[in-house]
């Protein structure tokens, strides 16, 4: 499978494989990369004509629009043919905020011992 490098009008460039026309290659569907969609589906937002877009990449319209969709649901993640599962999503975010939490926890035994070492002052 070839990859060919569209560009956009506004410089924006996507990693489409398939065939340079658009078409399928060896009965394969043509598959875009989550940059490259989010690429079209920005133009698309920013106000370019959305059968424009479609002439200019040779995908269907109903598939741009589909991209759009996915894209205001999940933003790049959406657009990928493969997203995270939820279960990885999750794992990292806690592992993010069990990172937080150790850090955090450094700290307060840090000033811990800091507040050991000082004299303490007689009570009145």
């Amino acid at each position: 499978m070839s990859g060919v490098m569209v560009a956009g009008m506004d410089g924006s460039e996507g990693l489409r494989s398939g065939a340079p026309d658009g078409r399928s290659e060896g009965g394969r569907e043509v598959r875009w990369s989550a940059r490259g969609k989010e690429a079209v589906v920005l133009r698309l937002l920013r106000g370019e004509a959305l059968d424009a877009l479609a002439r200019e990449h040779r995908v269907a319209a109903g598939t741009i629009s589909g991209w759009r969709e996915e894209f205001l649901a999940a933003g790049r993640e959406g657009l990928k043919s493969r997203p995270r599962p939820e279960e990885d999503r999750r794992l990292v975010e806690a592992q993010r905020k069990v990172g937080e939490l150790s850090m955090d926890l450094d700290i307060f035994r840090a000033l811990n011992e800091e507040i050991d070492r000082r004299p303490r002052r007689p009570r009145r």
